[in-house]
């Protein structure tokens, strides 16, 4: 295949065709295809009598159903997973000679998996957490895995601490609690003690912890690799994915409510999404910095717990993912597949950041024993879209019959084949690094400054978030039972900022620091800020509150500009069936307030009218209206509502938009919504 053709977006699609099954409308067979007659009921020695162990059937349905499970992912079980295409918006030759890097315009087929960190396979969705971002292409090349998280940094420096930083996240051992939550004392006493966290857990304490939605968050490589040309010249990069529609998250207790709501809040949004054709998109950026600038910073580019400050190295934009298909099977694509930060092409490479050497070795080892043996890449979902041949054989799981009697290298009875390839026929050649130095179990001194960039986030938020991270780490500390570990976090992050580590150990009852001497960075970069980022309307979900007797003109004006605008819409009502308003309006209510819960919403427009009950109805949309506000979200009142609004306990302000029969009324309501949140609206006192 040339170089610098795009593989087809739909080879991948067609390749899976040959797995699927579609089972309605066919005759129920065994795995070995005997059609069955009865799957009701066992053989038996008589009506009342015993099973009997010939019943083949039987014990083949029971057997395979014994055996369904596998073994979840030690990190990353509770996850989502879609499918799409990679465009490339301009050719990156003079940097890489990948080959689905070469061709502006050029499309590769993707399959991308969304995930949190801690919690298991049936944890909630809206926890706070780190969530994984990765990314499987499949290039003519093979295939190349793009394994990163919603953040750009991470809590260790060195791989070998990886096991002691998740067994101190993961549910204490003595009592496996608390499921998918990092406020309690293992977790925080590891951050006091481990002090190279700092810069990750002020991200963590962050509103990035909460998104909104898995289409609404940010990822990042988070390692520093490199890009080779086909001269052999090297650049470092960093790779972050930016969402189409901006980074925005939920509010803290809101997100608490959801996981009580809807525990698939965030697999629900993205799957409703593509299915309804909001398809989901993605621009890939990278960082680039040449060879000889390697040590031209005031952090090392090879510690993982350290970003590069889009001021000082811009983010490149290089091209478009669009996620467009969902998976036909969550286990069978999502829970099978098999990422690798080693799974390269040409034209990538590796760096000595010690995060990521550990990496390589731990993805291999931990899918040998998830996925059942060597053969994982077998499994539909995992193959790559190009031939592949090698010496490899047997295993469990084994799927490819192997013809001919050699199975070895170097060989003559089959003129040395499979042989290798020539870097200029597309083998892989690792980028030649000169190496020197002693064995050594220790760090560079360059990785030694763990407050700085910590200091560099802090100063770069608004104090909206501000207020949210001090809030986040006075609920995790206080839920630490150690009065110790709770003064060793607040002096730690003393280093940080002396105020807010004194607002911290004000909420938490611990002792004011005192003689430390915080970071003296006084420098920030707004592009981490999520006040700065895209405001759209574009998917928001809006709440119409309505009963029997509404203005039909007023509802279906804002309905239809909403739609226009790519909102969608559900009408809530008392209960299913269909409400009549003026001018004979009709409308068929969409949810109940059984169904839904106000957090579930973007926005809400109050209509209100007549109910059986009305003094439920009113309570109902009474709890809506204080739900939606405290949560800083859009509430539009009509004409008919303004009786429910003044029954609240919200105030006119920002993002209460009245409907008075303005023409300009929905416009006014959409650009609010598309604002996301009103923080100038003073729920709590902090909000600017």
């Amino acid at each position: 295949m040339d170089r610098n053709h795009s593989v087809d977006a739909n080879s991948k699609d067609n390749q899976l065709e040959h797995y699927r099954s579609i089972d309605k409308g066919k005759k129920l067979t065994t795995n070995q295809g005997l059609k069955v007659s009865e799957d009701e009921h066992s053989l038996k020695a008589g009506y009342r009598g015993p099973t009997l162990i010939e019943d083949f059937h039987f014990r083949e349905k029971i057997t395979h159903f014994d055996h369904e499970r596998i073994p979840e992912r030690v990190v990353h079980a509770r996850g989502f997973a879609a499918h799409g295409e990679f465009e490339l918006y301009e050719s990156m030759k003079k940097y890489t000679k990948a080959a689905f890097l070469q061709e502006a315009g050029s499309k590769t087929p993707v399959f991308t998996r969304f995930s949190t960190v801690a919690g298991s396979r049936g944890s909630g969705e809206t926890v706070r957490d780190v969530r994984g971002f990765a990314v499987k292409f499949y290039t003519e090349e093979g295939n190349y895995d793009l394994v990163g998280n919603n953040m750009p940094v991470f809590f260790i420096q060195d791989a070998i601490k990886f096991p002691d930083l998740i067994h101190a996240v993961k549910p204490e051992p003595h009592n496996e609690m608390p499921q998918a939550a990092s406020a309690h004392d293992t977790f925080w006493d590891f951050v006091a003690n481990n002090q190279e966290s700092a810069h990750m857990i002020m991200w963590h304490m962050s509103d990035r912890a909460i998104p909104r939605s898995f289409r609404m968050m940010e990822g990042f490589g988070v390692h520093t690799f490199r890009f080779v040309n086909e001269e052999g010249l090297a650049h470092f990069v960093k790779f972050h994915w930016k969402p189409k529609l901006g980074v925005h998250s939920l509010v803290w207790d809101e997100a608490q409510k959801i996981n009580g709501k809807d525990p698939d809040f965030h697999r629900r949004d993205l799957w409703e999404a593509i299915e309804r054709g909001d398809f989901v998109e993605f621009e890939l950026g990278v960082q680039l910095i040449e060879e000889k600038d390697e040590f031209m910073f005031d952090f090392d580019i090879l510690d993982p717990t350290k970003i590069w400050p889009e001021e000082q190295v811009p983010v490149k934009i290089i091209g478009k993912m669009t996620l467009n298909r969902n998976v036909d099977n969550v286990f069978a694509e999502t829970e099978q597949v098999a990422f690798h930060p080693g799974n390269v092409v040409p034209g990538i490479d590796f760096t000595n950041d010690p995060l990521l050497q550990g990496r390589l070795f731990s993805y291999t080892d931990t899918q040998l024993i998830r996925l059942g043996g060597p053969n994982f890449h077998e499994l539909p979902i995992n193959r790559p879209v190009c031939p592949f041949h090698n010496n490899q054989r047997d295993g469990y799981g084994r799927q490819t019959i192997n013809v001919g009697q050699v199975s070895y290298h170097k060989n003559s009875l089959a003129d040395n084949t499979p042989s290798v390839s020539s870097e200029e026929e597309g083998g892989y050649v690792h980028y030649q690094e000169k190496i020197e130095g002693r064995k050594i179990q220790a760090r560079s001194e360059s990785f030694a400054d763990h407050f700085s960039q910590a200091k560099l986030f802090w100063n770069s938020m608004s104090l909206t978030e501000k207020k949210h991270i001090v809030d986040a780490f006075s609920f995790e500390i206080g839920k630490v039972k150690s009065m110790s570990v709770r003064q060793q976090v607040v002096d730690m992050f003393a280093n940080v900022d002396v105020g807010l580590a004194t607002a911290v150990a004000e909420a938490v009852g611990a002792e004011f620091p005192t003689d430390i001497k915080e970071s003296p960075v006084t420098e920030s970069s707004p592009a981490l800020s999520q006040l700065n980022t895209t405001m759209l309307p574009d998917t928001r979900k809006v709440a119409i509150l309505i009963g029997n007797g509404f203005d039909g003109k007023e509802v279906e004006s804002l309905v239809s500009s909403c739609l226009n605008a790519g909102m969608s819409v559900d009408l809530v009502g008392e209960k299913f069936g269909v409400l009549y308003g003026e001018g004979d309006l009709m409308v068929e209510i969409d949810e109940t307030f059984l169904t839904v819960h106000p957090t579930l919403y973007d926005a809400i427009y109050v209509v209100g009218g007549e109910a059986d009950n009305m003094k439920k109805f009113t309570m109902d949309i009474v709890d809506f209206i204080n739900e939606a506000y405290k949560h800083y979200k859009t509430i539009g009142i009509a004409s008919t509502g303004k009786v429910f609004f003044e029954a609240s306990d919200a105030e006119m302000g920002a993002g209460i938009i009245m409907n008075e029969g303005s023409d300009v009324f929905a416009g006014d309501f959409i650009d609010a919504v598309a604002a996301h949140r009103h923080w100038s609206r003073k729920v709590y006192g902090w909000e600017e």
